[in-house]
């Protein structure tokens, strides 16, 4: 089983000049490769990643800053960008960006990665031993490492090991032990089961340090100059660390929440949102990227495969909040104001959310046991 595994580093005045050295040659190289990419495109011809990784060496005699960079990195680097130009005609994603220093900075080494436990040091190629920050341990095979560089200035290194661990067997998939998921904004989830997880809202309760801190930021701000003034560079920080805060929160919080829920639960379902075009809104999309249901459902579902539990999805369009959990009745309108609803048929009363929660339940299980689509008859798994 392959595991990804993140610590913090701690390295040295040179040691940062040359993390950052190598970080800006693989930009480099990257925004050279796209340059070249598409370049030879308008002249009608192609060219794949060897052929430019082909081009290093004589890149290397161009600008021989280039050789203080591990050439894995840098063939790395041209992979990546070829990865792009699939995702993009294959419609996965839009058309590659050049890199700017003022994004997320970061480099891959796919070989050479060693851990000296007792030192608490992590060997890279041409940086040596580097002081790691170790949290916890682990056995297994290095396959590979990636360094990368936060906004404050923090170094960290994620490394992806082979612990050698087969896949836990799952658990069967019976009624009694699945929940259904149904997450929102006034509480971040709601589970099958009648519990409700309310909504920390990190962001909105940072947003009154986070303006005024950004106004004399503005302010410090000099218009056509080259170069920022000290205040500014400081300033700049500040936000910068206001910013990881929540993201923080945020992280653990998600974490924390799914591991409880995964553990004490043998199935999860969840529903397949559309959160790209839900962002969309502008009333809302502040307030949906915060609570982070996309890092949540990916949590949710690697740590699923770790502890041997089942993990299903229930398309986007099933009617789970105007479907009556008790009968089967369709409500037909629902707007987004109304949080709860009677049913006209058997006369339930229902709170929206849980509702929603019970019938992804059984929406999931019912195409596993392929029972019919009727949503009672999932409830048991019979």
């Amino acid at each position: 089983m392959l595991k990804a595994f993140k610590y913090e580093l701690a390295p040295t005045p040179e040691q940062t000049n040359h993390l950052n050295q190598i970080m800006g040659s693989c930009r480099f190289v990257y925004n050279l490769a796209l340059e070249t990419k598409i370049h030879v495109y308008t002249k009608g011809v192609s060219v794949n990643c060897f052929d430019l990784m082909k081009q290093l060496t004589e890149l290397k005699t161009e600008f021989e800053w280039l050789y203080e960079s591990p050439t894995h990195a840098l063939q790395h680097a041209i992979s990546n960008l070829d990865n792009a130009f699939s995702n993009f005609f294959k419609g996965r994603a839009k058309f590659p960006r050049f890199k700017s220093k003022r994004h997320k900075q970061s480099f891959h080494v796919p070989q050479g990665v060693k851990v000296d436990w007792e030192a608490g040091a992590l060997f890279l190629p041409k940086l040596k031993w580097v002081k790691l920050i170790v949290s916890r341990g682990f056995n297994g095979t290095i396959r590979n490492a990636t360094v990368s560089k936060t906004p404050p200035g923090k170094y960290f290194v994620s490394i992806l090991v082979e612990t050698g661990q087969a896949a836990a067997v799952k658990n069967p998939m019976v009624g009694h032990t699945a929940v259904g998921i149904d997450v929102g904004l006034k509480h971040f989830a709601t589970l099958s089961d009648g519990s409700k997880i309310d909504n920390p809202k990190f962001l909105f309760h940072s947003l009154k340090r986070l303006r005024v801190e950004q106004r004399t930021l503005k302010r410090r701000f000099r218009k056509g100059a080259k170069e920022q003034s000290k205040g500014y560079q400081k300033q700049n920080l500040v936000v910068a660390k206001l910013h990881e805060k929540v993201s923080n929160q945020r992280k653990d919080f998600l974490h924390k929440t799914s591991t409880a829920i995964v553990k004490q639960f043998d199935t999860v379902v969840m529903e397949d949102l559309n959160i790209v075009g839900m962002v969309k809104n502008k009333n809302l999309s502040r307030s949906i990227a915060d609570v982070g249901w996309s890092m949540f459902e990916n949590q949710v579902r690697y740590k699923c495969e770790w502890y041997g539990k089942n993990f299903e999805q229930i398309g986007r369009f099933e009617p789970s909040s105007k479907i009556c959990s008790s009968c089967g009745q369709h409500k037909g309108e629902l707007v987004l104001s109304e949080r709860e609803w009677t049913c006209a048929k058997c006369e339930t009363k229902h709170d929206r959310d849980l509702n929603a929660a019970i019938n992804i339940r059984n929406f999931g299980l019912s195409k596993i046991f392929r029972v019919g689509t009727h949503p009672l008859r999932a409830k048991t798994g019979q």
